[in-house]
């Protein structure tokens, strides 16, 4: 689910709310600077102000699209007045580059549209690469990176990857350990590092706020996996691994590599016993 953090009136959060309704969830923050403090300690994928709310943070708004330029900016109207196309021209100036207004019906459905699916985030584009990659992998192969795409951020372990997936962990992890793919643990590990990489596509936030957010726990817990990973710190990281280069690195080695056995791979059917050479396909009813 996405999660818009706004900076709105009290009466026009309702309405944000009543829009948003199963397409993505809301995060009202007071001011800008509260913004700021709930971009980098939870997760955040777009940002809602009211232009009748912020002329005069218009500063915090520049800091904001500075420091998050992955997390895209729309500025909300929802009343005409002599004061909105000034304060629109502002709001450009400091970055923010789409506008929605709201005084009609069509504008909540546009707002919702944008929202349901803000401009960058991170598991669309990790899809986008690895999807392709896969080629004609069946299914399930496809559903299980999908699935870390979207939960590599609040799943460490795993145990909570199978848990989702509704299979044995030690299931999982042999389904993957016969046909000599790389373990669930391995891709799992590398789909976190991407999510960490296209947080430090943030300069706002610091190494801190991406271990946090990343439920490590601790920057030196962090900093371990790094180093155990990749033999890098975590500024180093920062520096030598950008997503793109992360994104392509994990492709090369994770994917491509593998790509003849993904095409035969079933690692969520029940009705696979053995997924070897000489695999043997029992009935769901036996």
């Amino acid at each position: 689910m996405v999660t818009v953090c706004t900076v709105l009136p009290p009466t026009e959060r309702p309405r944000v709310d009543a829009a948003g309704d199963g397409c993505f969830t809301t995060l009202h923050a007071n001011s800008l600077r509260d913004a700021l403090h709930a971009a980098r300690r939870k997760r955040v994928d777009a940002l809602v102000l009211s232009v009748h709310r912020c002329g005069d943070e218009l500063p915090g708004v520049a800091r904001f699209v500075r420091e998050f330029p992955a997390i895209p900016a729309v500025a909300l109207v929802s009343r005409h007045d002599h004061d909105v196309t000034e304060t629109l021209l502002r709001l450009g100036a400091t970055g923010v580059r789409t506008a929605v207004d709201c005084t009609q019906a069509a504008g909540w459905r546009r707002l919702r549209d944008l929202l349901a699916h803000p401009a960058s985030p991170v598991a669309a584009r990790i899809l986008a690469r690895v999807v392709p990659a896969l080629d004609d992998a069946p299914e399930e192969v496809r559903v299980f990176f999908e699935a870390l795409a979207r939960l590599a951020p609040v799943l460490s372990t795993v145990r909570g990857l199978a848990r989702h997936l509704r299979i044995c962990p030690s299931t999982l992890m042999s389904r993957f350990y016969r046909v000599g793919l790389p373990s669930p643990k391995t891709y799992l590990a590398g789909m976190r590092l991407l999510h960490a990489a296209y947080l430090f596509l943030n300069p706002g936030l610091s190494v801190s706020d991406v271990a946090y957010r990343l439920d490590y726990s601790s920057p030196q817990s962090f900093g371990r996996h790094l180093k155990a990973m990749l033999g890098v710190t975590a500024g180093e990281f920062r520096r030598r691994f950008p997503f793109d280069v992360s994104l392509a690195r994990y492709v090369d080695l994770l994917v491509t590599p593998y790509r003849d056995t993904l095409h035969a791979f079933h690692p969520l059917n029940a009705g696979m016993w053995d997924q070897g050479p000489d695999a043997t396909r029992v009935s769901r009813a036996g």
